[in-house]
């Protein structure tokens, strides 16, 4: 015999099964770990970013392959900030609201320095593969901020030293993106050339970024007859400077940092990239781990890692030891095992210290030479 269900009957069984579905879905969350990565995934500098939300991936599938953190597996949400600082506080916001525990990022300095009071307020550590602005870790008020590259001082320090004491140059023009990483270093290169004797610094200036035509300011760099040019900043205005003063037959020195030390500028910039060097993070890539990052982004990926990739793989890496280790998703107990833990990564072992700097990194010069960047002997 059939029994009816009344219609007051059926909906009330509906909205049970609903509520238990939702439950079930906030008991499946509550056992992944969030983290984010923020960064440039769009726009000029995604070719940044992208490899970052790649080593992050590779990472996390590696760990949730072998039983994931504390048991539980781990999911990435990832955010584009476009290296905007307005941009990068909505990004944070998001992820807070997301339920982050840990953030890989962000990219660029400033961008970083907008988003971190968002994550300070939320107790939320963050570490950065590629933001070297020295004072995020030297101004005392992010706690929460760990990086995996050195800071800007130690890579104005090495373009510094290799103008004078390599190529044997005496009048250096240092121009900059008038932004917090590109500004940052170049005020670093001028204070260190402005402690050496018979050196000059014969002009300091800022560009528009953005800008196509950059004919006022290499003018001025021509009248200034500077011997280099020590540039701060990122590789689309640095493609265009280096392409205009070439097209004007001059044969000035170019000398940047690791914001152009990125295949895409030797891309756009074309033949006028040959010659120009640039800093970055040291060649690891012999190291057995980072032998195997690479090797499973060619595999997943089907090219070469990007700019970063090493030390986005290495900071992901730190911050999922460090919820391991302290068997903690706390901030406090996270925070203090990325102070007081060891952990083996493609730049070798690495700890941070009290600021929140890795320890045992830092930055070779790198020139271009028949298309690629070639590390040059320290």
């Amino acid at each position: 015999m059939k029994r009816k269900i009344s219609r007051k009957l059926l909906l009330a069984l509906l909205v049970l099964a609903g509520v238990a579905l939702i439950f079930a879905g906030c008991a499946r969350d509550e056992q992944e770990i969030a983290i984010g990565v923020a960064g440039a995934h769009s726009g000029d500098l995604a070719s940044y970013g992208i490899p970052s939300v790649n080593a992050a991936q590779l990472v996390v599938d590696m760990w949730n392959e072998n039983g994931g953190v504390m048991g539980r597996q781990v999911r990435l949400i990832v955010e584009d900030d476009v290296c905007q600082p307005e941009v990068a506080v909505n990004t944070a916001a998001k992820l807070v609201g997301d339920g982050v525990v840990g953030v890989i990022g962000h990219i660029c300095s400033g961008a970083t320095r907008a988003a971190l009071g968002t994550y300070v307020d939320s107790e939320i550590p963050v570490i950065s593969p590629s933001s070297t602005s020295p004072s995020l870790t030297q101004d005392g008020q992010h706690p929460n901020f760990f990086r995996t590259i050195a800071s800007d001082d130690a890579q104005a320090r090495l373009q510094v030293d290799f103008v004078i004491n390599e190529l044997g140059l005496s009048r250096v023009a240092v121009l900059h993106d008038q932004g917090d990483y590109g500004r940052g270093l170049a005020e670093f290169a001028r204070d260190f050339i402005n402690e050496e004797s018979g050196i000059d610094v014969v002009m300091f200036d800022g560009v528009t970024p953005g800008a196509v035509d950059y004919s006022a300011v290499i003018n001025r760099v021509a009248q200034s007859n500077a011997e280099v040019v020590i540039y701060g900043g990122y590789h689309p205005e640095a493609s265009r400077l280096v392409g205009q003063m070439r097209d004007r037959g001059m044969e000035t020195l170019f000398v940047s940092g690791d914001g152009v030390m990125d295949d895409t500028f030797i891309r756009v910039a074309g033949a006028a990239a040959e010659g120009v060097y640039a800093t970055s993070p040291m060649d690891t890539s012999t190291n057995p781990v980072a032998v195997n990052a690479a090797e499973r982004h060619r595999a997943r990926y089907g090219d070469e890692p990007g700019a970063f990739f090493l030390n986005a793989y290495a900071a992901t890496q730190a911050l999922l030891n460090a919820i391991n280790v302290a068997e903690s998703t706390a901030y406090a107990d996270v925070t203090a095992a990325l102070r007081n833990s060891t952990v083996e990564t493609p730049l070798g072992p690495i700890s941070f210290d009290e600021r929140g700097d890795a320890t045992g990194v830092g930055f070779s010069m790198y020139q271009v030479q028949n298309g690629s960047y070639v590390e040059l002997g320290n």
